[in-house]
């Protein structure tokens, strides 16, 4: 007789939902603004990389604190940011009030963007958009945002690097939920290519280093872990000997990604992925 196999349960879906409204609470915390600071050259990169043109109509998905928007306005496109963090925006709004440049920033769900379909010459994203829960939704949003003929420009963190490997040990001590893809796969060509693949009449990639540089890896780790919100929120959860492993992890992994000699400052290559896509 032959044995019958048990049906195969299905994994459970992601809940969406709680995921997203954890991260609205995670990148509220700290002090983002501070993070991003330090890779405005990323953006301004990726932007002169979409060969942004005066007065074309730019989208920024998942802006934060408006790096790539007010890049492109500096160009003079009319930009708008969009972000579900209204604390980050506030920030945005102010850097181009200074600079009194054309950026707006609305609150928005790179899932869900409010904005019509094809309204937009260039559609951007730098590590932004990565860290949406549902990252086929997040790209599909991408392509509907973006005119035929357009850009749609990302930047982001790669699976090998400096990012996507601390990435890799918070999910060691802080699993991520079950059937939630890591955001450091869109990193990858290939996995790009099978999100945004059918709508691009091209796809380029372009490996990048963004540098982390720092006095010592202790002082990244401190300025990290007081300001970028996922390293906030992950000691936050821990004890105190698990978080002196987590802390002791990733100051081994900065020592291993320096460039510089050691015994003096710091250099950390943060690989990230740059990626122009021209609209179908």
């Amino acid at each position: 007789m032959t044995a019958v196999q048990p049906a195969a349960v299905p994994a459970p879906s992601p809940d969406f939902a709680k995921i997203k409204a954890t991260q609205q609470a995670t990148w509220a915390s700290g002090d983002f603004s501070r993070v991003a600071s330090r890779v405005v050259f990323v953006a301004e990169q990726l932007i002169e990389s979409a060969d942004v043109q005066a007065g074309d109509r730019v989208l920024d998905v998942a802006t934060g604190s408006g790096n790539a928007a007010i890049a492109a306005a500096r160009r003079n496109a009319s930009a708008l940011g969009v972000d579900y963090v209204p604390e980050l925006l506030d920030r945005a709004r102010l850097r181009a009030q200074v600079e009194h440049l054309d950026a707006r920033f609305e609150v928005g769900d790179a899932e869900a963007l409010p904005v019509a379909d094809g309204s937009f010459d260039v559609v951007t994203s730098v590590f932004g958009c990565m860290f949406a829960p549902n990252q086929q939704k997040a790209a599909d949003e991408l392509l509907r945002a973006c005119r035929p003929g357009g850009t749609i420009a990302l930047a982001s963190w790669t699976p090998a690097g400096y990012i996507g490997e601390m990435f890799r040990i918070f999910g060691r001590f802080l699993p991520p939920a079950a059937g939630l893809q890591p955001p450091s796969r869109w990193g990858d060509p290939k996995h790009l290519g099978a999100m945004l693949g059918r709508g691009a009449a091209s796809m380029t990639h372009t490996r990048r280093i963004c540098l982390f540089k720092w006095r010592s890896v202790e002082e990244n780790l401190e300025f990290f872990r007081t300001y970028y919100g996922p390293t906030l929120r992950a000691f936050e959860r821990l004890d105190a000997a698990r978080g002196a492993e987590l802390a002791g992890a990733i100051l081994d992994l900065s020592r291993r990604f320096n460039r510089n000699p050691p015994n003096g400052p710091v250099s950390m290559e943060g690989e990230y992925l740059e990626t122009i896509i021209v609209r179908k």
